[in-house]
């Protein structure tokens, strides 16, 4: 598929069909996270591949917006070592992008549930309670998981109500880029 026709179409899908990501595919994703950029390539992340129900289950309650992790088949769970790269977030971004854009391309959807500064209740971090079902270390600060699976929802694809050139300025801030 054209790259931009996988940006104009790529959309966030909460709702899949019950069939397992096959491990090749799987592993398609994790490379075009390893191709992604990193600063001065320090490469600060880790993935956590969950495809058992009951840990999807599980994630899907991590915080609010959680829940269609409870129908994926596949989660990644993105995670960066924050004493490797000041700017792990970032990295880890990035990373995750090209999970997402790589998913679509492969005829998957996706979605992203960010965990970092996110809560799970009024007395625990949604970051410390996927920490804890997963034992992740404390150096490891969990960014977002993305649920990923055969999409069992269509959505139309981006038009040009996306194109907000308002938005973009020109030499200096508020300078007009287009009319």
């Amino acid at each position: 598929m054209e790259f931009f026709e996988v940006l104009r179409k790529r959309r966030s899908i909460r709702r899949f069909q019950d069939k397992p990501v096959p491990r090749e595919i799987i592993e398609k994703l994790l490379e075009a996270a390893f191709l992604s950029p990193s600063s001065f390539n320090k490469r600060p992340w880790h993935f956590i591949v969950v495809d058992e129900g009951e840990k999807l289950l599980a994630l899907s309650k991590a915080k609010l917006g959680a829940a269609g992790l409870a129908t994926a088949p596949l989660a990644i769970v993105v995670t960066a070592d924050e004493s490797r790269s000041d700017v792990w977030v970032e990295d880890a971004s990035i990373a995750a992008e090209h999970i997402q854009l790589a998913a679509f391309d492969l005829g998957l959807g996706t979605f992203w549930v960010q965990i970092r500064n996110r809560m799970h209740d009024e007395s625990k971090t949604a970051e410390d309670y996927v920490r804890e079902l997963l034992k992740i270390p404390e150096n490891y600060r969990v960014l977002c998981i993305i649920g990923v699976g055969y999409p069992a929802e269509k959505k139309e694809p981006h038009g040009e109500e996306v194109f907000e050139w308002e938005k973009v300025s020109y030499n200096e801030f508020g300078r007009k880029f287009k009319s």
